[in-house]
């Protein structure tokens, strides 16, 4: 169906195809079993919005904005979410639903600060200059994805995935590690930390 989001409506089961939102702001509108594919949301702002069990495939989310909006059970894949604050948004409950997956995403330059995400999804892509400092990932999965820069500290990683990871430095003394699944080479990274010397065989 072609037409503008409007404010304060609720949205259920529409399909929104290689629509340009970019710097719109949208107020109190809700999303149930949606799905966006290769629309732009680049500078836009979701405002006390709501998205359940929805769908972002070849979209730009770009510098979004969150506003006090709510995720559950949402799904990302080959798209660009850029520079996205999403302390911003409204997690109370949040732990109800599934946390966000991120597939084959670009979310570099994003923060997580502090937040509860356990299970959170974020396989194969792109998360440099990620702050994920003082966060809780218990069993996320992060198989194959790139962290260069990104920033781990009191960060609870327990059980969770980055087998095939990258580019990740994560001290072990100042995270939560317990029965975290990592792959060599890249696990070597976790050793240069340490106060020791590697000698070759």
């Amino acid at each position: 169906m072609d037409y503008k989001i409007q404010d304060e409506m609720s949205y259920n089961e529409e399909v929104f195809e290689s629509k340009e939102y970019e710097h719109s702001e949208f107020i109190s509108c809700e999303f149930y079993d949606c799905s966006f594919i290769k629309c732009s949301f680049s500078e836009a702002v979701f405002n006390a919005c709501r998205f359940v069990n929805c769908n972002f495939l070849q979209c730009d989310l770009s510098l979004l904005q969150l506003k006090g909006s709510k995720f559950s059970d949402i799904h990302f894949e080959d798209s660009k979410i850029v520079g996205v604050d999403w302390t911003q948004a409204n997690w109370a409950g949040a732990r109800l639903g599934k946390p966000p997956s991120f597939l084959r995403c670009d979310i570099s330059h994003s923060t997580f600060l502090g937040l509860d995400l356990r299970k959170l999804e974020v396989k194969d892509s792109k998360a440099k200059n990620v702050d994920f400092r003082d966060a809780s990932l218990e069993k996320a999965n992060f198989e194959g994805t790139d962290f260069s820069k990104s920033l781990f500290g009191k960060t609870i990683l327990c059980e969770a995935d980055l087998s095939k990871a990258r580019n990740y430095h994560i001290v072990p003394g100042e995270n939560d590690l317990k029965g975290t699944k990592f792959s060599l080479p890249e696990a070597m990274s976790l050793l240069y930390s340490l106060d020791i010397v590697l000698v070759e065989r």
